[in-house]
Formats: C-alpha cells, sequence, structure tokens
C-alpha cells in the first residue's frame, strides 16, 4: 500500500472519531438544554406590561442588575442581546427577550407577557392579536421578486407605447 493511502486511511479514522465524540457531546448539550428550558418554564408567571422600548444591546449597556451580569459567562457580557425597556406596574424594568418572540413585540402597547425572573418567554396581546411575525425573504428571493416586477412593467410599457 502507498503512504498516502494509509495517511488517508488514518486522516478518515481520526475524522470519524471526532465526529462521534461530537454526536455523544451534542446530545448531553441537548438534554441538558431541554432540561433547564423546563426547568424556566415551570417557574413562569405570566404579567400585564405596557412595552416602551425594545432593542438589541450589549449585555454590560442593558442596565441588567450586578448578579445577571456576574453569572453571565465573561465572553457572553460583550454579545448582543434583545432587551425591552418595560413597565410593569408601578416600576420600569428593562428585561430581557426570547430571540424567537423579539420581533412579535409590539412597542408601546400593553401585552400578556410569560416572564421568569427578568426573561420573557413568551406574548400574548390584550385588546387585539399581535401581529404576526415579517418573513423575512432571502436574497435569491428578492431578485426573483425584482426580475417579476420589471418584466410586469416592461410588459404594462410596451403595451402603453403601441396605443
Amino acid at each position: 500500500m502507498p503512504a498516502w493511502s494509509i495517511v488517508l486511511l488514518v486522516i478518515l479514522a481520526v475524522l470519524l472519531i471526532l465526529f462521534a465524540v461530537l454526536m455523544i457531546y451534542g446530545r448531553k448539550l441537548q438534554k441538558k438544554q431541554e432540561a433547564s428550558q423546563a426547568d424556566i418554564r415551570a417557574g413562569a408567571q405570566t404579567f400585564s406590561i405596557l412595552v416602551i422600548d425594545k432593542k438589541r444591546m450589549k449585555l454590560k449597556e442593558a442596565g441588567f442588575p450586578k448578579i445577571v451580569l456576574d453569572q453571565t459567562p465573561k465572553y457572553l457580557r460583550g454579545a448582543k442581546v434583545p432587551v425591552v425597556k418595560a413597565k410593569i406596574g408601578p416600576k420600569v424594568a428593562n428585561l430581557m427577550c426570547d430571540e424567537k418572540i423579539f420581533d412579535l413585540i409590539p412597542v408601546k402597547k400593553e401585552v400578556k407577557a410569560v416572564m421568569n425572573g427578568i426573561y420573557i418567554l413568551d406574548v400574548k396581546g390584550i385588546r387585539s392579536g399581535l401581529d404576526s411575525r415579517p418573513v423575512k425573504k432571502g436574497f435569491v428571493a428578492r431578485l426573483k421578486e425584482k426580475a417579476a416586477k420589471s418584466l410586469t412593467d416592461n410588459k404594462n410599457n410596451d403595451k402603453k407605447s403601441k396605443k
């Protein structure tokens, strides 16, 4: 057997072993994440809140209590998180929001929020339903839409010029 084929087989074996280890580690992390989500959902309460403002900002700049920053790993303190400034009863508070529902939260409206501590898990409209999440189109879909629009515009211009 040539030397290059032996090297190739060894590299392939190492990659397969690495892939298997990553699969096992990924399953463990997934189970841990599911357990923590179940704990968060178990302690959740529903509040009526008035959303004042919402934006994505760094954890350090968000104005969260010191204990939140202390419990956050150092590499995540500079990461941008969805922050909602809301009035809960007479008190104004900065709340962290789940990334999935951040786009659903209306600004300057009252909503019912399912919360655990300062973390918003879900929102529901009080007086009216919330707007559905806007569908983000990909680059190719936007190009196709522009092309179709230009074709229809060209056809309309051709018909006008023939008249």
